[in-house]
């Protein structure tokens, strides 16, 4: 999860991302137009109630991701046209998000539309290395931002689609949280690709239904404070044959149990930097990471909303120090397994504490899953992406990552901006270590 600050976020728009290196002396993008895009035809107007977690005060902001395609015949124009055509059975998306003075934020179905950017780079993919960082183009230019919102909290999403000399493009996306989680988000993407293909309709249908998503009536915990981190990037491709051979590990250590690669790769990478950081051993260390709760509240298949759940593990430096990565796997899934029960917990209002209550400390990292959320198999009619991402840009979450690596490349891939300047060499030596 990605938690923005919408008033930062203003402040922050037209400024590099903390920590990144922009290098686009030689190459420019250039926006040939930008405006609305609206449905392609006429779509219910009213208010709409935001699920629970989409009116939580830190889900309030855009998440920013990047998507690589290799090839694409004017994909702005297929594009866009699709996107008005996917704005009908998803009409909530055109609309905007208000809140009337003691009222609950909702959205009003106003048929604004999407903001949509078409622009053109002067340069290949490979001149400026697949974007890879450090970057050699600026954020500014590759991300959709429209100065006609009088807040980018209210809108619900931006497109961009820059294409470069070599025929491939790039999609700037910028979705917003209190809409939809990941798999939300992945869905209404799929949809235009769905209509980019041909298909006269989506492959699933829409379900909006947030009155039937749970309700409790807990007070959510106070906004967490965002201390100044000054974190590193970084980047770990993981090859598939050291992810098998960790798998095979923790089977052999749980006489046959299953563990899926994020459990695998997120045990190596915490263990890799609790042992960076930390030489005392009595610190209190958090990982924290939030999974769907659909499977759990039985949500009908075609919702987009929000229905996440936090999965949190605590323990000291020195039991992550001395653990196996496949030891460190089983908390992992002893937390998960918590999760069930959490959530009907939650879903019933029996918790006394806010179980999304947040910390933001050094001493606690959030990880996150990109891998299964439908985003690597969006096709406009010219093959899935190459690569995409969302930005790691803030210096208030040490957070990480996990994505499918970059194609040709076969395995998984971690971005990360988890350790500062002066256990970013310790962390990196022996995150990259596979033997």
């Amino acid at each position: 999860m990605q938690i923005r600050d919408a008033k930062l976020e203003q402040r922050q728009s037209q400024l590099p991302a903390s920590g990144d290196c922009y290098c686009s002396m030689a190459f420019t993008v250039t926006k040939t137009s930008e405006g609305y895009v609206r449905p392609a035809e006429p779509t219910p107007p009213g208010s709409l109630t935001l699920d629970w977690i989409g009116r939580y005060p830190t889900h309030r902001g855009l998440v920013d991701s990047l998507h690589i395609y290799k090839h694409g015949q004017n994909p702005a124009e297929v594009i866009r046209e699709s996107l008005a055509r996917a704005l009908v059975p998803y009409y909530p998306i055109a609309g905007r998000i208000v809140q009337p003075e003691g009222c609950e934020p909702r959205i009003e179905c106003t048929g604004e539309g999407v903001w949509f950017v078409a622009a053109s780079a002067n340069c290949s993919l490979a001149d400026v290395n697949y974007l890879e960082r450090p970057m050699m183009l600026e954020q500014n230019d590759i991300l959709p931002y429209t100065e006609l919102e009088t807040s980018p909290a209210n809108t619900l999403m931006m497109i961009q689609v820059t294409e470069f000399t070599c025929g491939g493009f790039l999609i700037g996306l910028r979705f917003n949280h209190a809409s939809a989680d990941g798999l939300g988000s992945a869905q209404v993407i799929s949809a235009i690709g769905d209509f980019a293909r041909g298909l006269p309709e989506p492959t699933i249908k829409p379900v909006w239904n947030r009155d039937s998503y749970p309700n409790p009536k807990i007070k959510p915990a106070p906004l967490p404070d965002l201390p100044k981190l000054a974190l590193e990037y970084s980047a770990v491709d993981f090859p598939t044959h050291y992810i098998n051979q960790l798998k095979k590990q923790y089977m052999e250590h749980s006489n046959g149990k299953w563990c899926s690669t994020f459990d695998i790769i997120i045990a190596k990478v915490w263990q890799c930097r609790t042992r960076a950081i930390y030489s005392d051993p009595d610190v209190n260390i958090r990982m924290c990471f939030f999974a769907s709760s659909r499977h759990i509240l039985k949500i009908e298949k075609g919702y987009y909303g929000n229905s996440i759940f936090p999965v949190k593990v605590s323990t000291t430096s020195g039991k992550v120090n001395n653990l196996s990565v496949v030891e460190i796997v089983d908390l992992i899934k002893e937390a998960k397994d918590q999760m069930a029960v959490d959530v009907l917990k939650w879903a019933n209002d029996e918790f006394e504490v806010d179980p999304f209550g947040m910390t933001f400390n050094y001493e606690t990292i959030y990880v996150s899953d990109w891998t299964k959320l439908g985003f690597s198999e969006v096709d406009y009619g010219w093959g899935a992406p190459m690569y995409c991402g969302p930005f790691t840009n803030n210096d208030y979450i040490a957070s990480c990552i996990l994505l499918k690596a970059p194609a040709p490349f076969e395995g998984a891939r971690l971005i990360a901006r988890c350790v500062s300047k002066e256990h970013i060499d310790a962390f990196n030596e022996r995150v990259n270590r596979f033997d």
